[in-house]
């Protein structure tokens, strides 16, 4: 089938968009398995098209495909012209992920029915960036978000005070994980659009000196502190929090509750914690995964410091890529393409990672961000029925800021022994200094154009015919790097909800095409369980179970 019929036979299936509506689940099968979510076969039929293209130069297969028109949602334009694919090739991956069911993935999450077979639970992050009322449990977790947003105005408006009436002055964030990353993220990309009466600070680790970094300099009469935790019995969070609270109750005694606010799923714990006194606490539905919860009151700072209407910016450009994804058919559905894309590369192809390179000092952190999104949400070999996922799932992620990374890790993408995909984003701020966009533009456009095309040893001579014979071959750039670019025209908060929630979907959709479940996140439980039975070995190496972890304890003692 061609590229073309692909697209009429995905147009003849749409049909109009339906009302969401939650499914509350039933007892008896809420962790039963849907065949959507089952560990999926290796998908042998699109094996053959890539031996077929491997020999082929990747500037060969990429000259008749840059006429295409670039897949486009939300603002974002996104060039997929240089990776492994033909018109063939391309087709059959589409046709592949049809018969997966990747639009009946969609369906699934928009109406709240159970995708996280590991908590017999919805996913709906998706609904605390929702334009217009819904109803059932999505409706709920919308409205979830008012009261964070409400506080927020009221701090900046200066109808919620210190405890000795004054405006406050400083949010210190605590949290870890997703409850950091997102908040974290959106606070550097934006920094300019902060209030300046009102300074932000981060703490996420557990090593002291992370929070007595943070709170250096802060007056704790003026601070509130925002703990997030939507358990509230992470380790870290919860440390943190512990000395934060002494340190307020160290100025400022009973009255200390009033600078705290407290984030969680759990408020019974957390009331628990604050042992009888009041603090401000918000909601984190537990329909809402930790790394899909920049959107709610786990960014009570950001809300703060930027201002509800900003944030509410955010939300709205995340809301129109929720559009996108929920009626663009396959073939145009950019989140779906780009996780076809992921799988081709990393299952089909064997690509191990993929290096993110954000030609945009705002998104600077993404990279990080990512890391946390697909690799915890996807880097796993077991399905939800238990089943072993045969293909290599999610890829390593890593990369950094254009054009910084140039003058150190781009030497190995270039010329390193592993070919990895790249993807390049173009993000700039057209109001700011021309010259300096244009050279930010060139260089990302020239680093996307070399690592694809090369530069072979005839082309090193002829434009330098004197170097020696033993420079000339060093000279020599391979290519065959594949890369995708994603631009967007007037980038700001709204084409920041875009993206993030592109990368949501996309990881979604990903998982959904490896077989494995992108909500839970076993291997981390593991380590949290390890380490609290760790804990009493630190003064008794005898006691370790492990020869090599007894070892290292007498080691480091």
């Amino acid at each position: 089938m061609s590229l073309q019929g692909f697209k009429r036979a995905c147009d003849s299936r749409q049909t109009k968009s339906q009302t969401l509506a939650a499914r509350a689940p039933e007892a008896d099968n809420a962790r039963q398995f849907p065949e959507s979510m089952r560990s999926l076969p290796v998908r042998d039929d699109l094996n053959p098209h890539a031996a077929r293209l491997a020999g082929v130069a990747l500037r060969d297969l990429a000259t008749p495909r840059a006429a295409a028109a670039p897949l486009s949602a939300a603002g974002w334009q996104v060039s997929v012209a240089r990776h492994y694919l033909d018109a063939a090739a391309e087709a059959a991956l589409l046709t592949s992920g049809a018969g997966t069911g990747l639009e009946t993935a969609a369906r699934r999450l928009f109406a709240g029915e159970i995708v996280n077979p590991s908590e017999g639970r919805p996913a709906l992050h998706w609904a605390l960036r929702a334009g217009a009322a819904l109803s059932g449990e999505p409706e709920t977790v919308r409205l979830s978000l008012q009261p964070a947003l409400a506080f927020a105005g009221k701090i900046r408006a200066g109808e919620v005070r210190t405890a000795k009436g004054e405006r406050f002055r400083a949010v210190l964030h605590i949290g870890i994980g997703g409850s950091d990353f997102g908040p974290r993220l959106i606070a550097d990309a934006f920094g300019d659009l902060a209030d300046p009466g009102i300074e932000l600070r981060f703490a996420a680790n557990v090593d002291p000196y992370d929070l007595d970094r943070a709170m250096a300099g802060l007056d704790p009469a003026a601070t509130l502190v925002i703990g997030v935790s939507k358990s509230f019995g992470t380790e870290e969070t919860l440390y943190n929090l512990n000395r934060a609270r002494n340190w307020l109750e160290g100025a400022l005694v009973q009255s200390a509750s009033a600078h705290l606010a407290l984030v969680t799923a759990n408020p019974a714990k957390a009331t628990a914690w604050l042992g009888g006194r009041s603090a401000h606490l918000f909601d984190m539905p537990l329909s809402v995964g930790g790394r899909f919860s920049l959107w709610s009151a786990a960014s009570l700072a950001c809300m703060i410091s930027l201002g509800p209407d900003t944030f509410r910016d955010i939300l709205a450009g995340a809301a129109e890529m929720d559009d996108h994804t929920r009626a663009a058919p396959l073939a145009d559905n950019v989140p779906m393409r780009l996780a076809l894309l992921d799988y081709w590369n990393a299952s089909v192809r064997g690509a191990p990672m993929r290096v993110l390179l954000a030609y945009a000092n705002r998104l600077r952190m993404l990279p990080t961000y990512l890391q946390q999104l697909e690799m915890e949400s996807n880097g796993k070999s077991a399905g939800p029925s238990g089943q072993t996922v045969a293909p290599p799932t999610a890829p390593a992620i890593w990369g950094g800021e254009g054009s910084v990374g140039q003058h150190s890790y781009h030497q190995w993408l270039h010329q390193g022994s592993q070919v990895v995909p790249c993807e390049f984003i173009l993000a700039a701020d057209r109001g700011r200094d021309p010259e300096g966009l244009a050279a930010l533009t060139s260089h990302a456009l020239a680093q996307a154009e070399v690592l694809a095309n090369g530069r072979s040893l005839a082309e090193v001579n002829a434009e330098e015919p004197d170097l020696p014979a033993g420079v000339a071959p060093q000279k020599v750039h391979s290519g065959g790097r594949p890369s995708t670019l994603l631009s967007h025209a007037a980038f700001g908060p709204k084409a920041f909800g875009a993206l993030i929630a592109l990368y949501e979907h996309r990881t979604y959709f990903a998982g959904h095409l490896w077989g494995v479940n992108p909500f839970d996140q076993w291997g981390v439980e593991r380590g949290k369980t390890m380490a609290a039975r760790l804990r009493p070995a630190l003064t008794a190496p005898e006691t370790a179970e492990d020869a090599v972890t007894a070892a290292l304890l007498r080691m480091i003692r």
